[in-house]
C-alpha cells in the first residue's frame, strides 16, 4: 500500500490511538506517544501539515517493528 501524502501529524496520532498510543508529553510542536502494548514503545510525531514522507516511513516503520507486523499491514489497519 502506498503511504498517504496529504496526512497531518494530527491525523497520524489520533489513528495511532487506534493501536494503544497515547500523547505522553509535547515539546513545541513534537509530541511524545507512547504504547504499552507489548512492552513499552515510544515514537515522536510532529505535528505538521502534511507530514513529510520520510518521517512518516520512519515513524511507521517503528511501529511495525514493535508490533511485529509489516509496514504494509499496519497501513491496512489505520487508513482502512
Amino acid at each position: 500500500m502506498r503511504l498517504p501524502r496529504d496526512l497531518s501529524g494530527t491525523d497520524l496520532i489520533k489513528r495511532l490511538g487506534r493501536l494503544g498510543y497515547v500523547v505522553t508529553r509535547q515539546s513545541g510542536s513534537h509530541l511524545r506517544l507512547t504504547s504499552t502494548e507489548h512492552g513499552e514503545h515510544h515514537i515522536t510525531v510532529p505535528r505538521h501539515d502534511p507530514l513529510r514522507v520520510g518521517t512518516l516511513a520512519a515513524v511507521l516503520d517503528s511501529v511495525a517493528a514493535h508490533h511485529h507486523i509489516s509496514r504494509d499491514t499496519l497501513l491496512e489497519r489505520l487508513f482502512n
